[in-house]
């Protein structure tokens, strides 16, 4: 027994003990290199969906932002068609009204005065014409204070007029148009009717 030799064996023994602590640290590492490569495709993959839904939302925000332009575009568009119906209404409500107007005009204005120009802004009306003496020029204002169709007559200026064969007044002044409205406000039993200015004295021919 005492010429056995076990160096040998207990070599052999290390060197199996090496081979098997070097295969386990070798498979513990792959398994690691697994590991983390599981986790790499991982990650990767959940990158690749949020990219991909921020890429849509992207999409969709310009998508959207598009929309946003066009109906900013049809809005203006029906503004401009609001403006435009709404002035068609206007003027398909002021027909009667100019009707009117010129109607009463003829019946208002006195022998010897005529207009030269007339000039209409919203409900104010100048006048501008000649007429044969200031009296005319009062009976004409007369005659608009009096219409239920006008109002408010204002004169600018009156002078004389010699350059023609017949000396005459040329005169300026201002007033308010009524409308149906206005007048249906103030007597909706007059609205539509067509009044007539009282005559006066100085609508007699000279």
């Amino acid at each position: 027994m005492a010429k056995i030799n076990l160096l040998p064996w207990r070599q052999e023994r290390r060197r199996e003990q090496q081979r098997q602590f070097l295969t386990l640290i070798g498979l513990s590492g792959l398994l690691v290199a697994l590991l983390v490569f599981f986790i790499y495709l991982q990650y990767n993959l959940q990158i690749g969906r949020q990219q991909s839904r921020n890429k849509y939302l992207t999409d969709y925000v310009t998508k959207l932002k598009d929309q946003i332009k066009e109906v900013d575009g049809l809005e203006e568009k029906k503004e401009l068609m609001v403006k435009r119906i709404d002035a068609i209404q206007d003027l398909q409500r002021s027909r009667p009204d100019m009707v009117h107007l010129f109607d009463e005009l003829v019946r208002i204005i006195p022998e010897g005065v005529y207009l030269i120009s007339l000039k209409q802004n919203g409900n104010n009306l100048d006048f501008v014409g000649m007429a044969q003496s200031n009296s005319r020029v009062s009976s004409f204002m007369r005659n608009i204070d009096q219409s239920m169709w006008f109002q408010d007559p204002q004169l600018i200026s009156i002078e004389e007029d010699s350059k023609g064969k017949e000396a005459s007044i040329k005169f300026t002044l201002t007033a308010k148009h009524v409308n149906k409205a206005e007048l249906a406000s103030k007597d909706p039993k007059t609205a539509g009717n067509k009044p007539v200015a009282k005559p006066t004295p100085a609508e007699k021919k000279p």
